[in-house]
């Protein structure tokens, strides 16, 4: 069986990785745009911040990929998919045919209509290659302003400030982290952040990004100014169903697939940041890891149902251990809410329940608890006979059933 893979990102890397254990002998060919082997796009903070070497951003090698009758193929960019001769096109003009093919073309960042746009220092983030371009700009800079709060945004601002860059965040929304905190938990985060150092300005917007060819700073829709040479635009991202649609897939906001991680073509499947599963794209990692198993999985003739994800983040900002999981903003009235706080150590725990099961919890500035807090969310955990312990620090997680 001859499969080929178009994206050389998680999702990609990760099929590729389960279907050779599945069927040794499948041939994979990853057709990926950058000129790098695969890494994990988390990583690039971390390489940003100064706290990993370049060298290891790179989990597998060639020889890895070669070992496994994988061939990975760099700055390959697939322009046509023909599912009626089971064959793509390259850039470069050569074809290839497949007997199943896996999507996973993932996402681009997605930049707000602001004026002034595009200039040379404003910035997304989403390859090795943004993030070393983003790093040169700062040197010659010094300043930095991330337009968005969430997470993204402030893992860049995290990371520039390491970098010693005098950092600014500004959010549209009145709160920091709107899908994964709070009011009370983001005002906490607020706090550990300014006394960081960096400033945060929030419901505002950012009406222009000022400059001629160069940025040279940027006007709040209030009228105010701020100065700086970089701008790092984080305001989400959005699939790339383009090469989907021409091959003619079903699509909305994302490729279409059904819970085998099928498209509309039969032999075609698609897993990662471009799928809409049950009208749901999650553009989170766990989801984009366990779609390309079940893919794989069916793929290889090992029937296997893809359920959706519990969304689930995790982070580290000003310090602070940040965990998201599940349903944390419920309507008001419609969910108990139960929370413990200790803002001068940067301490916020939540849980949220419906008829004493674990719909969402917010875990931050400490991780005690929080694998076993995360695990009884997903599992939807019925704790009404402990919910008022949940919170301590001592609690005991082996308490709950099963």
């Amino acid at each position: 069986m001859r499969v080929i893979v178009i994206g050389s990102g998680l999702s990609g890397t990760i099929f590729s990785k389960t279907l050779h254990e599945l069927d040794p002998a499948a041939e994979v060919e990853i057709f990926g745009d950058e000129r790098f082997l695969y890494y994990p796009r988390p990583n690039l903070i971390e390489y940003m911040a100064g706290a990993l070497p370049r060298e290891r951003l790179f989990p597998f090698s060639e020889k890895w990929f070669a070992d496994r009758n994988i061939q990975f193929n760099r700055n390959a960019r697939v322009i046509e998919v023909d599912p009626d001769a089971r064959r793509v096109t390259l850039k470069q003009g050569a074809r290839t045919g497949y007997d199943a093919l896996l999507l996973a073309t993932g996402a681009h960042c997605w930049v707000p209509p602001i004026a002034g746009l595009p200039k040379t220092g404003a910035f997304t983030l989403r390859t090795l290659e943004d993030a070393e371009n983003l790093l040169e700009r700062l040197e010659k800079t010094g300043k930095a302003l991330i337009i968005g709060g969430g997470l993204l945004g402030l893992e860049i601002a995290r990371a520039l400030k390491a970098r010693g860059g005098e950092v600014e965040i500004v959010e549209f929304f009145p709160r920091l982290l709107p899908r994964q905190l709070d009011q009370q938990g983001a005002d906490i985060l607020r706090s550990q952040i300014e006394g960081m150092g960096m400033r945060v300005r929030l419901g505002v917007v950012t009406e222009e990004i000022l400059g001629g060819a160069d940025v040279r700073g940027a006007r709040l829709k209030d009228g105010t100014t701020l100065d700086t040479g970089l701008v790092v635009i984080a305001a989400g991202v959005r699939a790339n169903t383009a090469l989907a649609q021409d091959t003619g897939l079903k699509s909305d906001k994302g490729v279409l697939v059904d819970d085998a991680m099928r498209t509309s073509r039969p032999e075609i499947y698609a897993a990662g940041d471009l799928t809409e599963h049950a009208g749901r794209l999650y553009g989170i990692i766990p989801a984009a890891f366990e779609q390309a198993k079940i893919a794989a999985h069916n793929i290889a003739g090992r029937a296997q149902d893809y359920k959706g994800t519990v969304p689930s983040n995790s982070l580290k900002v000003a310090g602070l251990a940040v965990t998201s999981v599940g349903e944390i903003n419920p309507e008001p009235g419609t969910r108990e809410e139960l929370r413990a706080a200790r803002p001068e150590q940067g301490i916020y725990k939540k849980i949220v329940l419906h008829e004493g099961r674990l719909t969402g919890a917010i875990w931050m500035g400490t991780k005690q608890g929080v694998n076993d807090i995360s695990r009884m969310v997903t599992r939807n955990a019925d704790v009404e006979k402990w919910k008022n312990q949940l919170l301590d620090d001592d609690f005991d997680f082996s308490l709950l059933p099963g």
